[in-house]
């Protein structure tokens, strides 16, 4: 098992000073839980306009700066993109890519998803490569979709390290995860489908929260959480059940 991840997007719910209060709250309590950023990897992903200030707050908590999308192109005529440069230089460690809302509100495609994550290759960021089934099936099938969605993203760069963020679309906003069971044959699937690709992570999202981790399968190294993080508390309270998980 890899060193476990625990992060946050915190997409567009929040107005910019339940943002900033939210990173605070987060240093606070993840420095108060002795070693839990050394043991676990943390990341909070901000909207875009408060990166910067969201940077500064983590800057030497050991929580690692993300963003919810880059551009495929670094510089040019791309009106109201943020380019991978300039996340890197204010401290963007990792970038979220292809999630389910970009692929359907958004319309990209595998084309634009294999640019965005070559983007972040060459900048630096760790790509969080999202992927998942639209419609539930069966494992196998899941498995083999998800496959092919890494292979695709990957056609253009092969970044040094890859975090997979394991969303079922169905799952996604949905008053309760998908079943452990499920979830857990799928990535083991998803493990023996890339076991050539290195560097690699692999984290569930979809409705995931506190108490989950422990009852999925170790192919699995973490979570990607959303609304059920949106209290600091329960974000740690997830950090310290991988952290116990591990046996750090």
């Amino acid at each position: 098992m890899n060193r476990p991840i625990v992060a946050v997007s915190l997409k567009m719910y929040f107005e910019r000073p339940r943002t900033l209060e939210y990173a605070r709250s987060l240093v606070d309590l993840v420095g108060a839980e002795r070693g839990l950023s050394d043991a676990v990897r943390l990341a909070v992903l901000p909207d875009f306009l408060t990166i910067a200030e969201t940077g500064a707050i983590l800057d030497g908590s050991g929580i690692l700066l993300g963003a919810q999308d880059l551009c495929q192109d670094d510089r040019g005529a791309r009106t109201g993109e943020v380019s991978g440069v300039d996340l890197a230089a204010l401290g963007v460690r990792v970038v979220e890519v292809g999630h389910a809302e970009r692929r359907t509100i958004y319309r990209e495609d595998d084309a634009m998803v294999a640019a965005k994550t070559a983007a972040a290759a060459r900048n630096g960021i760790v790509p969080l490569l999202c992927i998942g089934e639209a419609e539930r099936s069966t494992e196998a099938e899941a498995a083999a979709k998800c496959v092919g969605q890494v292979r695709s993203a990957l056609a253009d760069a092969r970044p040094s390290e890859l975090w997979l963020g394991y969303e079922p679309h169905w799952a996604i906003g949905a008053p309760a995860p998908a079943p452990s069971e499920y979830v857990s044959a799928v990535c083991r699937g998803i493990r023996e489908g890339l076991s050539d690709v290195p560097g690699l992570s692999l984290l569930y999202g979809g409705s995931a929260g506190p108490g989950l981790l422990g009852t999925l399968d170790p192919a699995i190294d973490g979570l990607f959480l959303g609304r059920f993080a949106h209290d600091p508390a329960a974000f740690v309270s997830v950090a310290g059940e991988a952290r116990e998980r591990a046996g750090c």
